[in-house]
This record gives structure tokens, C-alpha cells and sequence, in this order.
């Protein structure tokens, strides 16, 4: 049985990604790491981590790797490039069509995410309609670096999302060294999130530095906390449940170019200074 994508959306948005809709079941590798009981959803990933020359070909490798863990879906977004400053509408829709033929050939293991540009507003609601409303997408995100998620651009996109119950995926960095000027900080989309009440917003990377970034978002209650995309330290997790709770801390990977060295997986690295997957390697 495949479930049903509005369903998983209603599911998800209840408890903020909850893992609480019916999934296909499948048997998942032992592991000690991985108990029975837990069932455990992704929110953060990108194709342009794996290799192949095909969407299909990379989310099977991608599924190789969350049999490993015991992952048992995932969210994809963004395509191939990851980073692309100020994509073009073309390049955007390529990508978005990228994920969409991948989610296609493995609907029972994946869902995917919507890839914007906040550059072109009027594009960006063409793109909910035709991959969201009309198609298989069931979030917006994990929104780039082209405009700061506290600027009115993105105001349509959250009403529209809003309308149908979607949640937004926003990356979120404190750089050490400062920001760039499109660079969104967890305060930044606190500034959003308190002009939206209603919509459902998920601060990816809790950025970066995660004991601020949770500070940042603690009384923001629509705001909830993703754990990729930092080093894997001790204490991360656990002061998330205790300041936010449970309920609103999301597990993601962020995993990043990962290669395959006679058949055996290799260390995934982040790119950026800092960055480092959760849960691979």
C-alpha cells in the first residue's frame, strides 16, 4: 500500500513530522543502533550527495545507506546543485523535476520537498502550484541563502503554504566569521514565523551553533529544531528535548558527497567549514 500524499502531509504537520501515517513495510537491516520500535524519517537530504547519472540512480544509492541506519523514509530537495546562488527560474525547475522523478521510482521510501528562489516571487508560487497542489511535493524547502527569510518577499510563499497546511524547511547559519547579505539566521526566521502563526516552519541546521540557534527559537512555538548539519557533538539533542521538547526536534542527515570505494561507502564531508553530516561515515 502507498500512502497517500495528502494524508502524510495532514500526518506530518500534526506533531511537526511525527512518523505517525501507515508506511509500506519493509524489512530493515539489524543494526544495534536500531531499535524495532522507533521508525525513523529523514527530513534533510539532497541528491546532489549521491553519484549517478540519473535522479533514480542516486536516490538508490541514497536508499542503500538508509537500509544501513535503518532510516525509513526520507525527504529530498534541491536536485543536483546544492548552494546555486540565485538560480534561474530554468535551473529551478530542473531541479524540482529531478526530485520528482526520483520520489516517482521509489514512492514507498521517499518524499519530496520543494526547491525555491525567493529571487522571482511570482515563479515560486507557479512552482507550489504545479509541484505541491499538483503534484507529488509535500513541503517548501530547504530554502537557500538567496534573499533572508525575514524580508516580505517571502510572504506569499508562506500564505500560500499556509492555505494548504504545507510546512517550510529554512536554512539557517551563524557564520563565525559573519554572514553573507542573504544568509538567514534562526532569528531571522523567528521574525517570519511570528508574522505567520499558522504556518509550520522547521529552522534546518538549528543554525549552526546550536545552543544559541535553540535559545533563538525556544518561545517561537511554530519553529521547530532539525539536528544536521553540525558537528556531532555531545549534548546537542539532549538540550533540545529539554528546552523545546520532543515534539519539535526533526531528525535530518545532510549527508554530503558521499562516494562509493569498492563497494564500500565512504565518509561523507561537508563542504562548508562546520559541517558535518549526522549519521554517515
Amino acid at each position: 500500500m502507498v500512502v497517500d500524499r495528502r494524508t502524510v502531509v495532514k500526518s506530518m504537520v500534526a506533531s511537526l513530522f511525527a512518523a505517525a501515517a501507515p508506511a509500506q513495510s519493509y524489512e530493515v537491516p539489524s543494526s544495534p543502533l536500531t531499535e524495532k520500535r522507533f521508525r525513523i524519517w529523514d527530513v534533510h537530504s539532497h541528491l546532489g550527495a549521491m553519484l549517478g547519472n540519473t535522479p533514480e540512480d542516486r536516490l538508490e544509492l541514497l536508499i542503500r545507506h538508509m537500509d544501513r541506519l535503518g532510516i525509513e523514509r526520507v525527504i529530498l530537495s534541491q536536485g543536483f546543485e546544492e548552494f546555486e546562488y540565485h538560480p534561474s527560474p530554468e535551473q529551478v525547475r530542473i531541479e524540482n523535476d529531478r526530485v520528482m522523478r526520483a520520489v516517482k521510482r521509489f514512492p514507498d521510501r521517499a518524499y519530496g520537498s520543494l526547491y525555491i528562489s525567493p529571487d522571482n516571487v511570482d515563479f515560486c508560487l507557479e512552482e507550489f502550484d504545479r509541484c505541491v497542489r499538483d503534484g507529488p511535493m509535500i513541503s517548501i524547502g530547504e530554502i537557500e541563502t538567496d534573499v533572508r527569510c525575514n524580508s516580505p518577499v517571502f510572504d506569499p510563499i508562506v500564505e500560500r503554504a499556509v492555505a494548504l497546511n504545507v510546512p517550510i524547511y529554512q536554512h539557517t547559519w551563524m557564520n563565525s566569521l559573519g554572514n553573507g547579505p542573504g544568509d538567514s539566521t534562526p532569528f531571522d526566521l523567528v521574525e517570519l514565523a511570528r508574522r505567520h502563526p499558522q504556518g509550520k516552519f522547521v529552522c534546518m541546521h538549528t543554525g549552526g551553533n546550536w545552543e544559541l540557534g535553540i535559545r533563538a527559537i525556544r518561545d517561537c512555538k511554530n519553529i521547530s529544531a532539525e539536528i544536521a548539519g553540525s558537528d556531532p557533538t555531545a549534548g546537542f539533542t539532549e538540550m533540545a528535548v529539554r528546552e523545546l521538547g520532543p515534539e519539535r526536534i526533526v531528525y535530518g542527515t545532510q549527508e554530503r558527497r558521499v562516494q562509493l570505494a569498492s563497494g564500500v561507502e565512504g565518509r561523507a564531508r561537508g563542504e562548508r567549514s562546520g559541517e558535518v553530516a549526522s549519521g554517515l561515515g
